[in-house]
This record gives C-alpha cells, sequence and structure tokens, in this order.
C-alpha cells in the first residue's frame, strides 16, 4: 500500500478557457530532474502529485519545497526486490479516479511536456481539445541525449546545454497519456503506461509534444539503469527489455551529425521520426 507521507489540498484558480490538470509523478533517485520537471508544470499551468518509489537522493526533499505552490501531495510507494511498474501504473489509475481535476497527465521526471504551441499553456490547449468534443492526448516525444562532442550536461542547466535531439516514434500512438476524467476507472498498466484505455475515448488529432530527457552522461545513464531489477512478468510482456539489458558497452552517444538541434519548442522538427533510439547499440552490434 502506498503511504501518504505529506499532503495538502492546493488548487489554483481556474482561469476562463482553460482546464484544471494534474501531472500524476512517480520517481526514484530523480534529484536531477524534479525541480525543473514542477516549474515547468506549473509554469503551463498545471499542477503535480507525486509518488516516491522509496528515493535514497533528495528527490523528496527537494519537491517538498514546492507543496503548497503547485504540488498538491507526497506518498511513499514501497519498493519491491523487482521494479513494479504495473504497481505504479495501478497506483496513478487509482489516483486519476479520486484526484479533483479536468485532466491528468500520466509521465515521468524527465519529462518536459508542451502543447502543440507555446501561444498557449498546457492547460489551455487541454480545455480547446475538450471544447472541441475530444478527451484524450498523444505527446511527440523528442529525445535529447548527450553527443560525442559534448557528452557530460550533468548539472542543473543541462536544458540549455543538451541542445541535440531526434523525433522518437516506436509506433502510433507512442504517448497518449493525457486524458479527461473520466467517470469510471481508466486503464493504464496493459500498455505499460503508453496508452490511457478507456470506453468512449476520442484522441486530439494534433499531438502535443514532449521533450524527454533519459540520460545526463554515460555514468548518469549507468547509474540509472544498470543497477536496476526489472520483474520477469513485466519483462514477459515486452515492457522495459531494451533497459533490462543494457550494458556499458551498448550505450553509445550519437554524433551532432545523426541530430538536430533545438532552437525553441515551436520549431520542434517531427519528421522522419526514429524507431529505435540512437544511444543505445543493438544486441548483435556488441
Amino acid at each position: 500500500m502506498a503511504r501518504l507521507r505529506r499532503a495538502v489540498r492546493w488548487l489554483q484558480p481556474k482561469k476562463k478557457g482553460s482546464a484544471r490538470a494534474v501531472a500524476i509523478l512517480a520517481a526514484y533517485n530523480e534529484e536531477r530532474f524534479i525541480a525543473g520537471c514542477l516549474e515547468h508544470l506549473f509554469e503551463q499551468g498545471v499542477e503535480a502529485y507525486l509518488i516516491d518509489n522509496c528515493s535514497t537522493d533528495r528527490t523528496v526533499e527537494i519537491a517538498e519545497r514546492y507543496l503548497e505552490n503547485g504540488l498538491i501531495g507526497i506518498e511513499t510507494f514501497p519498493r519491491a526486490e523487482f521494479h513494479t511498474w504495473q504497481l505504479l501504473l495501478e497506483r496513478k489509475e487509482q489516483l486519476a479516479a479520486t484526484l479533483e481535476a479536468d485532466w491528468f497527465i500520466h509521465m515521468d521526471p524527465d519529462e518536459i511536456r508542451l502543447p502543440p504551441s507555446s501561444d498557449r499553456t498546457l492547460v489551455q490547449a487541454f480545455a480547446e481539445a475538450e471544447a472541441r468534443g475530444y478527451n484524450a492526448v498523444n505527446f511527440m516525444e523528442f529525445t535529447f541525449v548527450p553527443t560525442q562532442e559534448a557528452p557530460d550536461h550533468d548539472h542543473p542547466d543541462f536544458q540549455q546545454t543538451m541542445r541535440w535531439y531526434y523525433p522518437f516514434l516506436r509506433r502510433f500512438p507512442q504517448r497518449l497519456n493525457a486524458w479527461k476524467r473520466q467517470s469510471k476507472k481508466v486503464d493504464l498498466a496493459p500498455s505499460g503506461g503508453h496508452r490511457v484505455q478507456f470506453p468512449g475515448l476520442r484522441m486530439y488529432p494534433e499531438s502535443f509534444k514532449m521533450r524527454h530527457y533519459i540520460f545526463l552522461s554515460v555514468p548518469h545513464a549507468l547509474s540509472k539503469y544498470l543497477n536496476r531489477k526489472h520483474d520477469p512478468k513485466a519483462l514477459q510482456r515486452g515492457w522495459a527489455r531494451m533497459r533490462a539489458s543494457l550494458t556499458p558497452e551498448r550505450i553509445r552517444l550519437p554524433s551532432k551529425k545523426e541530430m538536430r538541434l533545438y532552437s525553441s519548442d515551436n520549431e520542434l522538427d517531427a519528421s522522419d521520426p526514429l524507431n529505435q533510439h540512437l544511444w543505445v547499440l543493438p544486441q548483435e552490434e556488441r
């Protein structure tokens, strides 16, 4: 069972032409990302709820600064022998049925969620989608990783220095994980969190955007993935197979020539997306 460490009821005034949205995050040792992620959400008019999976770093200490200022709750979720992603997703399903909001986003701290264009906020874009009769939103992923030329961005200003990316799309929709509140519980776990499911789902025709900062340096990638034990049942379902089989030899930083230079959110280029990540070698190429 999840243990509520500390929570408050804090709801920002609902502006005309906007929706009340809550991002539900799960975190384990995300001290590098949690502050920037939360501050961006609040700038977009989105509140947040944090499920901490027994972090051993400063994740919770940092997050607690934002209680009563956009972060509506923090709870502790027990950490088992294996990374229990399905249980965390099921907890998010429960929260989406009980927290007060018009829209929910399932996301991770290393993601920056964006509206289709920067002339509106996320909550305004959700309200616009709802006004047009849609109740779910897909996000196009833009993957940011270090490069051979600039391999280390493990510092607080990584968003300003790690500016090379590639569009990533394994299947469409890949990140259909923002949705309008439903009268019954939605399903996130069957898809590993990639695609929310509920009766009468109508996906907004234009994808929103997501900047995804997977890791900031090779040592960070090793610490993030190599000591994580994955549930064998989850691997059988096809979840996290690439990360579960990751070794130091398979990490490969791409060159800038293989990627695109970030200039602004409005100019993120989604054309010709990749269906395999550039930063990890296939097993047969080891």
